[in-house]
């Protein structure tokens, strides 16, 4: 290899030339490895294609920067920005901001990558110092720019500066569809929808899906559900546009619209699209009608394990436990031929199922299959409901045992939710002695919850023990705990 083959490398790493998963896996590192023996200085254009080419091999990242500095003293600007923009894709965020600071210039791509970098890792209050050092340098914005600033004040509600962006754009003149779509997600994600509205409005270009998509997923947040549905029907629909629509008639209640939301996306050709039809079965489910939710389910063409978990649950939350039991094990029968497998939301739905319909056998065998068939750890959510389950069926030595097994291997796994699962438990089977030990456990989890002083306080009174049930509602009013109005989780 010759310095300078750089748009030759560039071909030969293009996405179409190269094998696919573990093949292409080799051939990545048998041409690191040669340029590596051969010492070839390969030209600063020649390592961006190969970066974009490891995206899924980060174990290569950190070789090809070593080949990349035995080339050229400094990265090319071009190279570090790639290799920032792999390391930040990777979580891998202490090599990127390396790259980074040791970066001699530093353009708008690749303060825009180190931006993405920031909010990938969650890190909107580093993304918003980054933004603020970028106005302090006089670094030139661009409307990627400031979608990332605005997607970092919305993750933190900060709705002053977010304002103070959008004062910005309208004086630069700024008045794109990409900065105006994130100034729509930016005020709906705050709250304030009608400023969402009025940049919707002051948009004079052409309005593309995404922007209509954008305001549509803002009225749906902020439970403006008529809007919503105007606003689709001004749009030309899409596969984005309906699914909202979906998720509108599911949090209303509505399967008038819905229908009409179906309609449209078999008129337009959308009712292969898997996403969009595990939002119709959802949005039956969710409006009552369970018959449809089953006929859109079997109409589905290449069912994943969304759509079956979603007819799961629909048939478990309509305390048809049975029948999800039964969905379950024919998920399970088509899982050879398929390769579909349930995952631990699958599991969940299954359990809450066997839970509303008393099928403890049942739910006892796809408890364990988590881990002895399908190497799913249980979760603390998992844990409670089979708690509850079995607590429900006056099964208190079994649940002593899980409860003991929980102690035993991790602290992490008894949640409140686990240890209010097992006192309700031992206050079914009135077990007075378990249900004590309980008590003092889920008070050092959570003391300064209200719920679950009221819960061990109806504990001791469902037992006769009065004046504990007095003294932990006496704390509470010196601690000044008063429940949620309205809600009843744990009581």
């Amino acid at each position: 290899m010759k310095k300078g083959s750089g748009s030759a490398v560039s071909r030969l790493l293009s996405p179409s030339s190269l094998p696919h998963g573990a093949h292409q896996l080799e051939s990545l590192r048998l041409f690191l490895s040669r340029a590596q023996r051969r010492c070839a200085a390969l030209s600063a254009d020649a390592f961006p294609p190969f970066l974009a080419a490891c995206r899924s091999f980060p174990s290569l990242a950190r070789q090809i920067h070593a080949l990349a500095l035995k080339s050229a003293a400094d990265l090319h600007p071009a190279t570090a920005t790639a290799l920032l923009d792999l390391y930040g894709r990777r979580g891998l965020l202490r090599d990127a901001l390396r790259v980074f600071d040791e970066m001699p210039l530093r353009d708008p791509i690749a303060w825009n990558a180190l931006l993405s970098c920031f909010l990938r890792q969650g890190l909107a209050a580093d993304a918003l110092s980054t933004f603020r050092r970028m106005t302090e340098d006089g670094v030139a914005f661009t409307g990627v720019t400031l979608s990332a600033a605005l997607k970092a004040c919305a993750s933190l509600r900060a709705v002053r500066l977010g304002k103070q962006i959008h004062a910005r754009a309208i004086r630069e003149g700024d008045d794109s569809l990409i900065t105006s779509t994130s100034l729509i997600d930016f005020y709906s994600a705050c709250g304030l929808i009608q400023n969402a509205f009025d940049v919707f409005a002051g948009v004079d270009c052409d309005k593309d899906a995404a922007i209509h998509n954008s305001l549509i997923s803002a009225c749906v947040k902020n439970r403006r559900f008529e809007e919503a549905f105007s606003i689709l029907g001004s749009a030309t629909p899409n596969a984005v546009a309906l699914t909202c629509a979906f998720s509108v008639c599911s949090r209303s209640s509505n399967p008038h619209y819905g229908k009409q939301a179906h309609c449209a996306a078999i008129r337009h050709g959308f009712d292969s699209d898997t996403t969009l039809c595990n939002a119709i079965v959802d949005m039956y489910a969710k409006c009552g009608e369970l018959s449809s939710a089953r006929l859109a389910f079997e109409r589905i063409h290449r069912k994943n394990v969304v759509s079956w978990t979603s007819i799961i649950e629909a048939y478990g939350s309509h305390g048809h436990g049975v029948e999800a039991w039964n969905l379950f094990k024919k998920m399970e029968e088509e899982e050879s031929s398929n390769g579909l497998s349930p995952n631990a939301v699958t599991f969940l739905s299954v359990l809450s199922a066997c839970g509303h319909s008393g099928l403890v056998d049942e739910g006892r065998e796809s408890f364990f299959a988590m881990r002895n068939k399908y190497g799913i750890d249980p979760g603390p959510e998992h844990c409670s409901s089979f708690i509850d389950l079995l607590g429900r069926a006056g099964r208190i030595e079994e649940v002593w045992h899980l409860y003991g097994e929980l102690r035993r291997r991790s602290s992490k796994k008894l949640t409140n939710a686990v240890c209010v699962a097992m006192l309700n438990a031992c206050r079914a089977s009135m077990d007075l002695a378990r249900g004590e030990q309980v008590a003092e456990h889920l008070l050092e989890l959570g003391d300064s919850n209200p719920a679950s002083y009221i819960l061990l306080s109806n504990f001791y009174a469902a037992a006769g023990k009065w004046e504990r049930a007095e003294s932990l509602r006496r704390a509470m009013r010196n601690r000044q705990l008063k429940k949620e109005v309205g809600n009843s989780q744990f009581v």
